[in-house]
């Protein structure tokens, strides 16, 4: 039950909301509207904080923090860094990196479950992909020009930066075949999930959305019972299964429809922020 210890739901004044973007913040345009703009502002002046938790990179949170003005806290590559926007540009405030041998090992694993997969390895900073996976891919995939990126069959080197993800696609099946294939077999020393993208991602063993999320509220002392979290896919259920109250889009997947404590309207119809205005009303009332 999301929220609960021992069956016991948590009830206490929610004053950090967490939210995924592609699919819930964002419209399906992937932009931040200005209606969600004006509730993400009047939550934190009301002392509500904002954490974006996205599996999205650095360098695309911070063109769409920029677009709206955000100056909260971002969790991005599904946990593994965590971004400080308040001055306006993103300062990475912490990493979770996999060990070069786990990166090397779940590479080969997955190489011999699906023979012709192709692979990116993601730093803080830096995105390396295979030849093949940049041909697979298209700008809104990771919010780079495949011709413009980085191109090695061997991915970051450790002596330029830690891997923080390993992103996996292939021609030939589908990221949900893909992830059913890995998730059966099991990779250790890696978090695998998928955010509905077309590829899978696996970060180091127990690195999440909710893991990163929860080290903040410690640092906070927040509880999990004064969290809300919204997303609307597989890699947002460790989030919302932490908070003390788990919602969703009405677009979200089946699976997180059958978790939350509560359905919201569309990402079109700017569900969060409508959330987030309920929150600030009911707040300002007290």
């Amino acid at each position: 039950m999301p929220g609960s210890i021992g069956g016991v739901k948590r009830t206490e004044e929610v004053v950090v909301v967490a939210t995924d973007l592609d699919g819930t913040l964002l419209r399906s345009d992937r932009t931040v509207s200005a209606r969600t703009a004006a509730a993400m502002a009047a939550a934190d002046a009301a002392g509500i904080r904002v954490v974006w938790a996205t599996a999205r990179a650095r360098h695309s949170i911070d063109e769409l923090a920029a677009s709206c003005g955000f100056r909260g806290t971002a969790i991005g590559a599904n946990g593994a860094v965590v971004l400080d926007l308040s001055d306006g540009s993103p300062a990475i405030v912490g990493t979770r990196s996999v060990p070069a041998e786990t990166v090397a090992s779940a590479k080969s694993f997955v190489r011999s479950l699906a023979p012709g997969v192709a692979f990116a390895t993601v730093g803080a900073t830096r995105f390396v992909a295979e030849a093949r996976y940049a041909e697979l891919c298209v700008f809104t995939d990771h919010h780079r020009q495949p011709h413009e990126m980085e191109l090695s069959e061997h991915g970051l080197s450790i002596d330029v930066e830690p891997t923080v993800k390993i992103v996996a696609r292939h021609s030939d099946t589908t990221s949900e075949e893909l992830y059913e294939i890995v998730a059966a077999a099991g990779v250790d020393g890696v978090e695998l999930t998928h955010s509905g993208a077309p590829y899978v991602e696996m970060s180091a063993a127990g690195v999440s959305k909710a893991s990163a999320l929860q080290e903040l509220c410690e640092q906070w002392g927040i509880s999990a019972g004064s969290v809300a979290a919204v997303g609307d896919a597989r890699n947002d259920l460790p989030m919302l299964t932490w908070a003390g109250t788990a919602l969703c889009p009405s677009n979200a997947a089946e699976p997180v429809r059958s978790v939350v404590d509560r359905v919201l309207e569309s990402n079109d119809d700017d569900a969060v922020a409508r959330y987030l205005e309920e929150l600030t009303a009911r707040r300002m009332k007290l």
